[in-house]
């Protein structure tokens, strides 16, 4: 009787282990769609993509949203950008209704003359918010991939430049020691 009393008995490992893999699935089970982005929808998301790549579309290099300028946008819109969010909830929002009229599909489902059209109606229609997203594309496009965009450092492939060093150390010899 008491070796079948042990044998029900969960170890202290198991016990554990039972512990771990219940929290991790409870964890999985609660996590949302904002574990993609930070600020934007998955939809705000792809109308993005697709009027920054109206500004910067793939050729031999990666277009806008592949270098991760989407991402670097949204990260950018919940901290310095962080006054521009409504600007782009407004602006994100006008391109789809633009589609929408025209086309009468989503502008992610468009088709590329459809969607050059689109930008080229926004840009005219909402100036501001045109020049905001370019302004925010090249940044992201062209800048430290530390932040979030120009993935895989894509833009200074495409120039032929050499990924810079952290800016402030080029000036100093880090190897040697100035203590005698």
């Amino acid at each position: 009787m008491r070796s079948e009393r042990r044998k029900e008995r969960m170890t202290r490992r198991q016990f554990m282990a039972a512990g771990t893999l219940a929290g991790a699935a409870l964890a999985a089970g609660c996590s949302s769609r904002r574990d993609e982005w930070e600020y934007l929808s998955e939809d705000q998301a792809a109308t993005l993509a697709a009027v920054c790549d109206q500004i910067i579309p793939a050729d031999d290099y990666p277009a806008a949203s592949q270098a991760g300028v989407v991402r670097y946008i949204d990260h950018q819109l919940t901290g310095p950008y962080r006054r521009h969010q409504k600007t782009y909830a407004a602006g994100l929002r006008q391109a789809e209704d633009l589609c929408r009229g025209h086309f009468g599909i989503r502008l992610t489902d468009a088709q590329p003359e459809q969607k050059l059209d689109i930008g080229r109606a926004l840009e005219e229609q909402n100036r501001a918010f045109f020049d905001l997203v370019r302004s925010h594309t090249m940044e992201g496009y062209y800048g430290s991939p530390r932040h979030g965009g120009n993935r895989d450092a894509a833009s200074w492939h495409m120039l032929g430049l050499t990924e810079p060093p952290v800016r402030g150390r080029a000036q100093y010899d880090l190897t040697t020691s100035r203590r005698s």
